[in-house]
């Protein structure tokens, strides 16, 4: 049985609308999902293969990032909370006051990688190097600081793409980068979406950003990255993300209040398959689990 909510406007605009595609002569479940930008277009694609599994449920996805998401969850709106960083404790706390109790479910491992302009000629960075590029204080400002020269690049002033705060990217780049403790430098460009920042890396020659593995394209340079400076260097790849040996690598989680039951459990369960886990691996991130997909 579902915990009362009170849905969105916008998500109840949605459920009116699958419902109305059916002629208004069949119930179907609508299932909330909310929250990482990291995690939307997998989601969105688990939702849409769902609907030929279980045509009575509808996924009703949206973005808006992990902080969204989780803030949905606290106020009992959604069924699904998609983060890709850890759930804090005070928001664990501020849901359980509501009647909440959010409970873990790693659905996936991603890269987070650091991304160049492709004509930049450095191929490896470092975390402390990283650390002293988005970190506040920090001693480089130019390419020339770190030892090279950036074709187009004008003055060769750093341009340091980040995400908003509220997104769960944002803080796993600030804990597992600048130590958690740490606050990004000012002037920093925060934008709103991992693709945002792809697009804005691919048509800065100055930039450096960082964002989930599975928005890279063709056309921009991914950092091998080290844990130590002058140490070996890790490619971000889906494999790496799994076995943990990339630097920047994290899980992918949803959430839900208490342990989840009916269509929702059926649902994550579908997810955690070797269908489902096939699906994020074409998107782009590492499964949970060990599957055997094909090409």
């Amino acid at each position: 049985m579902k915990l009362p909510r009170k849905p969105s406007h916008a998500c109840a605009i949605t459920a009116c609308i699958l419902i109305a595609g059916c002629g208004g002569s069949e119930q179907r479940e609508v299932i909330q999902n909310k929250g990482s930008d990291t995690l939307v277009n997998v989601a969105q694609a688990w939702a849409e293969e769902y609907q030929t599994v279980n045509p009575g449920v509808v996924v009703a996805v949206s973005g808006g990032g992990s902080g969204t998401g989780i803030a949905a969850l606290i106020n009992g709106t959604v069924d699904i909370a998609n983060a890709s960083r850890a759930i804090k404790d005070s928001e664990a706390e501020l849901a359980r006051q509501g009647g909440n109790e959010p409970v873990e479910h790693v659905v996936g491992y991603d890269a987070l990688a650091v991304f160049l302009h492709q004509d930049n000629p450095m191929t490896t960075m470092s975390i402390p190097q990283l650390a002293e590029i988005f970190g506040d204080g920090g001693t480089y400002t130019s390419w020339t600081d770190l030892g090279v020269e950036v074709p187009g690049c004008q003055d060769q002033e750093l341009v340091v793409v980040s995400r908003q705060n509220n997104s769960g990217t944002y803080a796993y780049f600030r804990e597992a980068v600048l130590g958690g403790t740490r606050d990004y430098r000012l002037g920093t460009r925060d934008l709103h979406g991992s693709k945002d920042v792809v697009d804005l890396v691919e048509k800065t020659p100055c930039a450096i950003g960082y964002s989930g593995l599975a928005y890279t394209t063709n056309h921009i340079k991914m950092a091998c990255i080290a844990t130590e400076t002058d140490g070996d260097c890790v490619d971000p790849s889906v494999s790496t993300a799994s076995d943990g040996s990339y630097p920047i690598a994290r899980p992918l989680l949803m959430y839900t209040s208490g342990e989840p039951t009916g269509n929702v459990r059926e649902y994550l369960d579908w997810i955690l398959s070797s269908t489902g886990q096939c699906i994020i691996q074409d998107k782009g991130y590492a499964p949970a689990s060990n599957v055997s997909c094909n090409p």
